[in-house]
C-alpha cells in the first residue's frame, strides 16, 4: 500500500520584516500564502530572495485576513520597541504595539495555530498584566496558549538572542505540541568561526589573529526602530561586549578589511545577517541603515525553523487533524 504525500501547511504571516521568520517556518515545511509588511525595503527584499513568495506591502492595521480563513499558522513577528529595554517600554500605550491586530486577524483567518516572536523584554514583571489580558484574548478565541524564552544559541546561531515565544492551538492539538529542545551535543560556533572566512575575504593579513581573540559568540544585535537606531551595534555595554571580541561597534563597514588594515575592524550588514542566522546568499534591499534594521530585527532562521517544526509535529499528529 502507498501513503499519500501529507499535504503541505499553509501559512500567513505579518509584520515580515526582512524574512528570518519566514525562512525558518519554509524550511519546517510552512507554504506562506502571503507574507504582510510595511516597510518597502524589507518588501524589496522577500522578492529579492524568493520572488516566488506572495509578498503584500501593507500596514496590517488596514490588512484584513478574511480571505485567509482556515490557514493552519498565524505567524507574526510583531515590532519589539513597545516593549524593548533599549526602549522606553511604553508597552500597550505605544503606538506601534500591533497585539491588538493579531487578535483581530487572528478571529478573521480562524487559524489552527497562532505564532508570535518578541524581545526577552516582553516578559518583564511590568507587562504581566498585559501578556494575561492577550492570552485570555486567544481563549475566548478557541486557543491554548504557551509562552516560553529562547536562545539562539541554543539552535545554533553564533548569538545568545533570548526571544519571547508565543504558541497558540487549538485544544486537539495542544496535548501533541513541546518546545523544541535546545541541541547538547554542540556549542555554537564563535563569532571568529562565524565570520574568519568573510573577514579574510579581501585578503586581510590580520584576519586569522582576529579570528582567535573573537572566541565567543556575539551580544544581542540590536537593529533600532524606525524612530530610533542607525547602523551601530547597539548601545554602551553592547559595544563593551562587542569590543572584547575585537569588533568596532560605534559603525558598520562597506567591505571587509583590505590586506594591510591595522586596528579593530568593523562588521559589514552582511556579517551581521550570517549571525542571526540567514544564509550568506541571503540579499538585503536598500541603503546600510535600512539593510541593518532589517537585519538586526530578524528572528533567526535555526530558531523560526525549530519552532515550525514543533508546530508542525502538532498539526500533524495521528489524532489531531481537523479542526
Amino acid at each position: 500500500m502507498t501513503m499519500r504525500p501529507a499535504k503541505k501547511l499553509t501559512s500567513l504571516e505579518v509584520c515580515a520584516g526582512g524574512g528570518g521568520q519566514a525562512l525558518g517556518l519554509e524550511q519546517a515545511g510552512f507554504c506562506h500564502l502571503a507574507l504582510v509588511e510595511i516597510e518597502p525595503r524589507a518588501c524589496e527584499t522577500l522578492r529579492l530572495n524568493c520572488p516566488g513568495w506572495n509578498t503584500l506591502q501593507f500596514d496590517i492595521r488596514e490588512f484584513s485576513a478574511c480571505k485567509y480563513r482556515g490557514v493552519d499558522l498565524l505567524a507574526a513577528g510583531v515590532p519589539c520597541p513597545p516593549f524593548s529595554v533599549a526602549g522606553k517600554q511604553l508597552g500597550a500605550s505605544d503606538d506601534r504595539n500591533l497585539f491588538p491586530e493579531v487578535l483581530r486577524l487572528a478571529e478573521e483567518c480562524a487559524p489552527r495555530a497562532v505564532l508570535i516572536e518578541n524581545v526577552r523584554g516582553f516578559f518583564d514583571p511590568r507587562f504581566d498584566p498585559y501578556r494575561t489580558r492577550f492570552s485570555a484574548a486567544l481563549t475566548a478565541l478557541g486557543f491554548r496558549v504557551r509562552w516560553t524564552i529562547l536562545n539562539a544559541s541554543d539552535f545554533g546561531v553564533p548569538q545568545l538572542r533570548p526571544r519571547v515565544l508565543m504558541v497558540a492551538l487549538r485544544p486537539k492539538h495542544t496535548g501533541a505540541f513541546s518546545w523544541p529542545v535546545p541541541s547538547i551535543m554542540q556549542a555554537p560556533p564563535t563569532v571568529g568561526e562565524t565570520l574568519y572566512e568573510d573577514m579574510a575575504s579581501r585578503g586581510w593579513r590580520g584576519a586569522a589573529e582576529w579570528r582567535e581573540r573573537a572566541n565567543s559568540i556575539a551580544p544581542t544585535l540590536v537593529g533600532g526602530s524606525t524612530k530610533h537606531g542607525g547602523p551601530d551595534l547597539g548601545p554602551t555595554r553592547a559595544r563593551r561586549a562587542w569590543a572584547k571580541l575585537g569588533v568596532d561597534a560605534l559603525t558598520l563597514a562597506e567591505e571587509p578589511p583590505e590586506p594591510d588594515f591595522a586596528g579593530i575592524p568593523r562588521l559589514t550588514v552582511k556579517m551581521c545577517a550570517i549571525l542571526q542566522g540567514f544564509p550568506k546568499e541571503w540579499k538585503f534591499a536598500g541603503r546600510k541603515t535600512a539593510a541593518y534594521r532589517q537585519v538586526g530585527n530578524a528572528f533567526p532562521p535555526p530558531v523560526a525553523r525549530a519552532v515550525g517544526l514543533a508546530i508542525t509535529a502538532a498539526l500533524s499528529s495521528t489524532g489531531s487533524r481537523g479542526r
